[in-house]
């Protein structure tokens, strides 16, 4: 009888162990869609600088959009991270506006991502924005005081756990999520227990005391706007702005986010 429980009990946790790593499988398909590497790298101009940076396990690539007004010496860094299915690459030229304000913008690859190594996980993208940090607050044009963390859908808990690790002045989170487990089991019915990357941006928020921008689209249907409002009641200095957009039309918050950095002491014209 024992001996037959004993059976019992080895089918039963390989079974379960197998449900767990098909879903871990299927987990990491959908929330790091890698998409496909561009077949040569991207021309840049001489206001970008290219470098790469080293993380356990390989080397992450990344940008740094310089300021266009150097003549106001060290002045504010964003350090701007993607959603789930991009890549550094579209975003080398969509931050020319902030650039000419006399802002900095760094893009760091997601490992695993483009033409970095390593592979995607919530630690691992951790590393890379860090040692993106680290590198960018030593370029002479960039004030390691004002450094701002931006980040879009996934990039929203990308930017918060780089805040756990290094001194942020100030986050801006557009179109994210409390938590992927509030994803899963809110949109997708999953078990939270099964979800590993959790990027718990709900967590990190009740305790971060700097200024917190969240914007997010009305009608956005892949991330509820109700994990918007839920953030920013959580957030102790939080501003929130609700868009006439969904998750992937919202226009350029330029004009909101200077604004934003102004009225904390972190930009001036």
């Amino acid at each position: 009888m024992r001996t037959r429980f004993l059976v019992l009990l080895s089918v039963g946790v390989v079974a379960v162990c197998s449900v767990a790593l098909g879903f871990r499988s299927a987990e990491r398909r959908v929330l790091f869609p890698v998409p496909p590497t561009p077949p040569q790298s991207p021309m840049v101009g001489a206001d970008v600088e290219r470098t790469w940076v080293n993380i356990p396990g390989g080397r992450a690539e990344a940008f740094l959009l310089r300021s266009l007004s150097p003549s106001r010496g060290r002045g504010p860094l964003i350090i701007y991270a993607h959603g789930n299915g991009e890549l550094v690459d579209y975003w080398l030229r969509q931050f020319a506006e902030l650039q000419n304000e006399g802002i900095s913008v760094l893009l760091v690859e997601y490992p695993g991502y483009g033409r970095s190594t390593g592979v995607p996980s919530e630690t691992s993208i951790q590393q890379a924005l860090a040692a993106g940090y680290d590198w960018a607050v030593l370029q002479p044009q960039v004030d390691p005081k004002r450094v701002v963390g931006y980040g879009r859908s996934l990039g929203g808990g990308a930017v918060c756990t780089l805040a756990r690790v290094r001194a942020l002045a100030a986050l801006v989170l557009e179109s994210t999520f409390t938590s992927v487990k509030d994803v899963a089991a809110e949109i997708f019915r999953v078990p939270r227990i099964l979800v590993e990357d959790s990027f718990d941006n709900l967590a990190f928020l009740t305790s971060y005391r700097l200024p917190v921008l969240i914007l997010h689209g009305e009608s956005d249907g892949s991330i509820p706007v109700s994990q918007a409002r839920r953030l920013a009641a959580t957030a102790p200095d939080a501003t929130l702005q609700i868009l006439q957009c969904g998750h992937n039309d919202c226009p350029p918050p330029f004009a909101t986010l200077t604004k934003f950095l102004t009225a904390h002491g972190l930009f001036s014209r």
